[in-house]
């Protein structure tokens, strides 16, 4: 028992005892909870919160209600427990609910444009004996924080040297940012951080992304998520690195696979270089690696990919085939058909380097392209696809309903299903950039929208038509992507003199 704990616990109910039997008017305390009560929980409550909360439940001030346990509230949940509400409402007051103990406490706002973090104290005791304290002297507003911390990236502390954290975070998400609980400067400390999304372009939905959050580690550190919905991303995120290996990786892990589950992963053999070197499209030794080895990959509950050349490959619709770019310019992988709508998976080919780049999927007719132009990004390369495709395997082998389990992850690769939008940007915006790609892209005619897929999470869906700036009723004339589809920009049909839109 942490006896410097307890004596704390007993001396800030003395002092929240002793304001509200003199200031009756201003401070009122909830009733506390019994033994069997706490007893009921689905978290421990130690001894020092256990004392607070026999006496008191809870607290209300003429600018704050505070609420210790579930009565009539929701369920601990997430590994925090919300005390209260912040800002009208726009934020919560939570604290974190581990074995080892009740803390931090930590202000969370993530409306609107000035989000704001704040770990106020590092436990819950210590967080009620600053609350006694600033009620004894009559101040009622939250403390200033004088120190701040930086969150990071979930991806970069997945792929970083602090294994403690790593392992938190499992492989990191980029829409999730970390804040190291353990490691702050001072209390109360504000977090140096801002969600993914954005509020400050129009859309043609509206918007409403939010923020989700949750303790891990038992108190050790706060991930904070941004649901990107009906708002465009607000700055770039941190990626998945690709490993170097990607190409032998995949198709090892292909292997494996297809010996270990032969009804759910099957391979076809590949080809010789003689063969693609008759291709329309030029083979780096890099993709080569992997054709060498792997024709065709088919997993239950994912969509069937052909690599190679020939027949039974993907049709193209030749309209279709013209408006994202013609020969040379891409390689087809998959028809996905679902319902009404579908999608053709692709990989896009840089012409002047002759590289193959980001793997992007488009609605399957020219004519939902031309009325709703659309990308969706799956992939950094055909390597990067074919991890992920090993990933999914890999995890739906670990349990029952193999393809089930899998038809449920792979709904990214269809064209606007709910994940996060890039803004497409008039690419006036880009005139005079120094990023080469950029200023070429400024160079494309008058209406055209683009966006820059580098830093971007994958997947994406590239919506140009949800853009304020988007032309009203205009349709696509073609796609066109630079460095292998690192950036997407849709050109709109002329409007011809004195006659509507087609």
């Amino acid at each position: 028992m942490n006896d410097a704990g307890v004596r704390a616990a007993s001396a800030a109910v003395r002092a929240l005892k002793a304001l509200a039997r003199e200031r009756a008017d201003e401070v009122e305390l909830f009733d506390g909870f019994t033994d069997a009560e706490l007893d009921a929980w689905t978290v421990r409550v130690p001894p020092d919160v256990r004392l607070v909360l026999r006496e008191i439940g809870g607290l209300e001030t003429q600018e704050h209600d505070y609420r210790f346990g579930p009565r009539g509230r929701a369920v601990f949940g997430e590994g925090y427990w919300t005390l209260g509400e912040l800002d009208f409402g726009e934020g919560e007051l939570v604290v974190g609910v581990g074995d080892d103990g009740w803390g931090p406490v930590v202000g969370v706002n993530a409306s609107g444009y000035d989000p704001d973090v704040t770990v106020e104290a590092a436990d819950f005791v210590g967080w009620l004996a600053s609350l006694a304290s600033r009620l004894a002297d009559g101040v009622s507003e939250r403390p200033r924080a004088e120190v701040t911390a930086t969150a990071s990236s979930s991806v970069e502390v997945a792929e970083g040297t602090d294994s403690e954290l790593a392992a938190l975070v499992g492989r990191g998400d980029p829409l999730t940012d970390l804040v190291d609980l353990r490691a702050l400067p001072g209390y109360p400390c504000a977090i140096a951080w801002e969600p993914y999304f954005s509020t400050a372009h129009n859309t043609a939905d509206t918007g409403s992304s939010e923020v989700q959050f949750r303790f891990v580690g038992d108190g050790r550190a706060l991930l904070l998520r941004s649901v990107v919905s009906g708002d465009f991303l607000g700055r770039p995120v941190r990626r998945h690195t690709v490993p170097a290996d990607a190409g032998p990786r995949a198709v090892a892990g292909l292997r494996e696979l297809a010996g270990r589950h032969p009804g759910f992963v099957e391979l076809e053999p590949g080809c010789s270089d003689a063969d693609m070197d008759g291709w329309a499209v030029p083979v780096p030794e890099d993709v080569r690696a992997v054709l060498r080895e792997v024709g065709a990959v088919r997993v239950a509950g994912l969509p069937g990919l052909r690599l190679l050349a020939g027949t039974d490959g993907p049709a193209v619709d030749p309209e279709l085939h013209r408006m994202l770019g013609g020969d040379g310019t891409y390689w087809p992988l998959a028809r996905i058909d679902s319902g009404r709508s579908g999608a053709l998976v692709q990989i896009r080919v840089d012409r002047e380097s002759g590289q193959w780049g980001y793997a992007l999927s488009v609605p399957t007719t020219a004519k939902e392209l031309r009325e709703y132009p659309e990308v969706t990004l799956v992939a950094e390369s055909l390597a990067d696809l074919l991890l992920t495709y090993v990933r999914l395997a890999g995890r739906a082998a670990e349990r029952p309903d193999f393809a089930g389990r899998v038809s449920r992850d792979s709904r990214w690769m269809l064209p606007n299903t709910g994940e996060p939008w890039p803004r497409p940007a008039p690419v006036g915006e880009w005139a005079g950039s120094a990023d080469p790609l950029l200023a070429a892209a400024a160079e494309l005619p008058d209406g055209t929208h683009a966006a820059d897929l580098r830093r971007v999470p994958i997947p994406s869906d590239l919506c140009f038509y949800r853009a304020a700036g988007w032309p009203y009723a205009a349709r696509l004339d073609r796609l066109h992507f630079a460095a292998g589809g690192r950036v997407a920009a849709a050109v709109p049909a002329r409007r011809r003199a004195g006659a509507g839109q087609d």
